[in-house]
C-alpha cells in the first residue's frame, strides 16, 4: 500500500501540538543579507531585534490572539538568545507590565534597544529557556549568548533553571556546528519534549535549527507535504505541527478516553461472535 495515499491514525494522548516560531528580524539578518561577512562580526554578538522585527512581533501577536491560539498554549520554550526571547515574550507574553502588580515581568523595559515597555507575565503560560533549540553553534558571534546571570535581570519571569552553565560553553570561535549535528540535536530536543506534561507548546527558535531538524520528517508523506514541513521559515513565521510518540517514550495518560462497560453487562459484538463461531466450526 502507498503510505503517501493513506491517512495516519494515532492515540491522542501520544500526540503533542508544537507551534514553531522563527524569531523576528534581527540586526544580523539585515547586515548579513547585505554582506555575508557581517555574520562573523562581533558587532552583532547576541543580535537583538530591529524596529521592523518588533512590528513583525506585533503582527504575530495579533494573529495568535485573533485565532485563539494564545489561550491554548500550555508552555513557551525559547532558545536563550536575545532575539528569540524578545520574540517569544512579545508574541506570547502578557499585556504591558504595571507597577504594583506582584509578579515579575517577562521582560523589563528597553531590553536590547527595543524601546518597549516591560512585558507582563500575568495571564500567560510559563516560559522556559532550553539550550537544545539554539541556532547552529560556533563562529558567528550573533549565535553566541550572554551569560545567564546577565539575562536574569532582563527577563525575570523566564525560567533558566534547565541551563547548566552560566557562560556559553557550547559556542566555539573556530568551529561551526555541522548540519548533521544540528539534526541530531534537534531530534534530542523533540525526544526531550516527551518528558514534559504539556500538550500544546510554542517554541521560539531559529531558521537553521528548524530547517535541519524538520528535514528528517515527511519522507512518508506526499512531496507537497514534505515541502510544507521542510521549507525554510521566514522571520516571525509560525507553523503548527503535531508530533507523535510511536515508540512509547512518553507516559502521558489518556485524559479523554473512557473505558466503557460501567456498569458492566453483556456486550459481545456480532463480528466477534461470527469469528468465534467460525473458529469453533474449524475446531470440529
Amino acid at each position: 500500500m502507498d503510505v503517501t495515499n493513506s491517512p495516519g491514525l494515532y492515540p491522542l494522548h501520544r500526540c503533542k501540538t508544537l507551534h514553531l516560531v522563527r524569531h523576528a528580524q534581527g540586526i544580523h539578518n539585515v547586515a548579513g543579507e547585505k554582506d555575508y561577512d557581517a555574520y562573523s562580526s562581533e558587532e552583532f554578538f547576541d543580535a537583538h531585534l530591529t524596529p521592523l522585527g518588533w512590528q513583525q512581533v506585533d503582527n504575530l501577536r495579533k494573529h495568535v490572539h485573533e485565532t485563539g491560539l494564545s489561550k491554548k498554549i500550555d508552555l513557551v520554550i525559547v532558545s536563550p538568545l536575545l532575539r528569540t526571547m524578545q520574540t517569544a515574550v512579545g508574541v506570547f507574553g502578557g499585556e504591558g507590565y504595571k507597577d504594583g502588580i506582584d509578579v515579575p515581568p517577562l521582560m523589563v523595559a528597553d531590553v536590547g534597544e527595543s524601546h518597549r515597555p516591560s512585558i507582563s507575565s500575568l495571564n500567560c503560560p510559563p516560559f522556559v529557556a532550553v539550550e537544545l533549540c539554539r541556532e547552529l553553534l560556533g563562529v558567528h558571534p550573533c549565535d553566541r549568548r550572554k551569560s545567564i546571570s546577565e539575562y536574569l535581570p532582563l527577563f525575570p519571569a523566564i525560567d533558566f533553571s534547565l541551563i547548566e552553565s552560566d557562560e556559553d560553553i557550547l559556542w566555539e570561535a573556530n568551529t561551526r556546528e555541522k548540519k548533521e549535528e544540528v539534526a541530531v540535536r534537534g531530534m534530542k530536543f523533540l525526544n526531550w519534549l516527551w518528558t514534559r506534561k504539556e500538550k500544546e507548546i510554542a517554541i521560539a527558535t531559529h531558521s537553521g535549527f528548524l530547517y535541519h531538524t524538520l528535514s528528517a520528517f515527511g519522507s512518508d508523506c506526499h512531496p507537497s507535504v514534505k515541502s510544507e514541513i521542510c521549507k525554510h521559515f521566514a522571520n516571525c513565521e509560525l507553523r503548527s505541527v503535531v508530533i507523535v510518540d510511536r515508540s512509547m517514550m512518553g507516559s502521558d495518560p489518556a485524559t479523554t478516553n473512557y473505558p466503557g462497560k460501567i456498569p458492566s453487562g453483556l456486550d459481545l459484538p456480532s463480528d466477534v461472535a461470527d469469528e468465534k463461531l467460525s473458529e469453533e466450526g474449524v475446531a470440529k
